[in-house]
């Protein structure tokens, strides 16, 4: 059974939040996870996204990217008042203060006892900066899901060199026909980077309880995904 806590995390101009996860001893694979959040911050998804790769062998930890805006945020995708909340947060992320973050997480997650490899994962926003932790962190593989505004920084494609797995909703809301045929477009080829996409899936198709959950597609993506994070190395 799965352990959960919350641990503090410091960097150079403060400290933020984090959701752990830890697997028992006897189960535990020597991996773990840092496992991005939505516009939503940690909510009921996260955790329950962080236990299932915890009850999977892997520590899972999930730190509060919007603590320089609010500290705690957790909202869903049921209300317009949550939704209208999520988007002003989003709007005002850092990206590059985020990364930072995410990087200093991954760190954490590698003084996690026992843990030899650190993945990331993504959804969303988490998506987005799923993909720059392939860019910018010594992650050593990532998995991104239906991230959102990917194609403005494929500029940065060239400095993959860890694997990266992509889900990408075919019917995404939130990411235009032509960003998604230009994200394919540019890392079809790149030998560090898997892509498979799902036809006929909204944005978040694999949100636990979500409102475009598809049971089919999030099953497959998330057996994809937890085979690539096993054969981290």
């Amino acid at each position: 059974m799965a352990q959960q806590q919350r641990i503090t995390i410091t960097v150079p101009d403060g400290s933020f939040a984090a959701y752990l996860a830890t697997p028992d001893a006897g189960n535990a694979n020597g991996a773990a996870i840092v496992v991005l959040q939505e516009i939503f911050g940690i909510n009921a998804d996260l955790r329950e996204t962080c236990d299932n790769f915890a009850r999977d062998g892997f520590v899972a930890i999930c730190p509060d990217l919007f603590w320089r805006q609010e500290p705690n945020v957790e909202l869903t995708d049921k209300t317009e008042a949550e939704w209208k909340k999520a988007f002003a947060l989003y709007n005002g992320f850092d990206v590059d203060k985020g990364m930072a973050d995410v990087g200093a997480t991954i760190q954490a997650a590698r003084q996690q006892p026992g843990v030899k490899a650190v993945g990331t994962v993504g959804y969303c926003l988490g998506g987005l900066l799923a993909l720059l932790s392939a860019t910018r962190t010594d992650a050593d593989a990532s998995v991104s899901y239906y991230g959102v505004g990917m194609d403005k920084y494929l500029g940065e494609a060239s400095k993959i060199a860890k694997p990266l797995l992509m889900h990408i909703a075919e019917a995404d809301e939130f990411v235009p026909p032509e960003s998604r045929a230009k994200i394919v477009e540019t890392l079809k080829d790149n030998r560090h980077v898997e892509i498979h996409t799902y036809p006929g899936c909204q944005h978040a198709f694999a949100r636990n309880q979500g409102v475009h959950y598809v049971d089919a597609a999030a099953k497959a993506a998330n057996a994809r995904t937890l085979k690539h994070f096993l054969s981290m190395k």
